[in-house]
């Protein structure tokens, strides 16, 4: 038996369409993830988060692909931004 599903909202904004939107957000490093170094920036208090270079992206996006460079050591954050979530679509609607 099948039940069909109703009222579930697919999602037009996927990581491959959408050029790393949330990737110009600021993002904090709260938890040891082994974000490498050079990517880290630290202010005037100690707190850190993700070095953002002149043109506002973090530093670990490849500009050609738009894929995370060091997926696999990302911040905490970066892996619970849900693809498609309310939070992302917001952010994909204020970049276009």
């Amino acid at each position: 038996m099948n039940i069909a599903l109703k009222n579930i909202a697919e999602s037009d904004v996927t990581c491959s369409n959408c050029q790393a939107c949330c990737c110009r957000m600021e993002v904090m490093i709260i938890s040891d993830t082994g974000v490498p170094d050079k990517h880290v920036s630290v202010d005037e208090w100690g707190g850190e988060t993700m070095l953002r270079l002149d043109d506002g992206w973090c530093s670990a996006v490849d500009r050609d692909t738009f894929l995370c460079t060091i997926y696999e050591n990302r911040p905490w954050i970066c892996r619970e931004f849900e693809m498609g979530s309310d939070e992302c679509r917001e952010e994909f609607n204020v970049i276009r």
